[in-house]
């Protein structure tokens, strides 16, 4: 780990925050100010900046997270009625944290984004 941002530190369990699902690759957590009834950060383990950065070397841990993502919303209980995955990548795309990372959202009807 490079950055030492808040989402290394909940990896680390340096700070306290409310872990779904962990394992060698991906930390799934509650986001702190959620904006749907189930609000879920899914992080990788190692610091990677943004979607751009991914690569040939680490591009199974997209797969991972949307099969986490899969794993996550049936034990939220979203699972049925449906859920949204948003990944975004810099400024203009609202990626607000310099890490990547995967909201998945639902316990509501989500409105129309396109």
């Amino acid at each position: 780990m490079k950055n030492n941002n808040i989402f290394e530190k909940i990896i680390k369990k340096t700070i306290p925050s409310d872990i779904v699902y962990q394992d060698e690759i991906l930390t799934a957590f509650k986001d702190i100010k959620p904006i749907a009834p189930t609000h879920i950060l899914i992080i990788p383990n190692i610091f990677i900046s943004c979607a751009n950065e991914i690569n040939k070397e680490n591009c199974y841990i997209l797969g991972h997270m949307f099969y986490i993502s899969t794993i996550v919303a049936k034990k939220e209980k979203i699972d049925q009625d449906g859920y949204r995955i948003i990944i975004n990548c810099n400024k203009n795309g609202g990626q607000e944290i310099n890490y990547l990372h995967m909201h998945l959202l639902g316990g509501k009807k989500l409105g129309k984004m396109c």
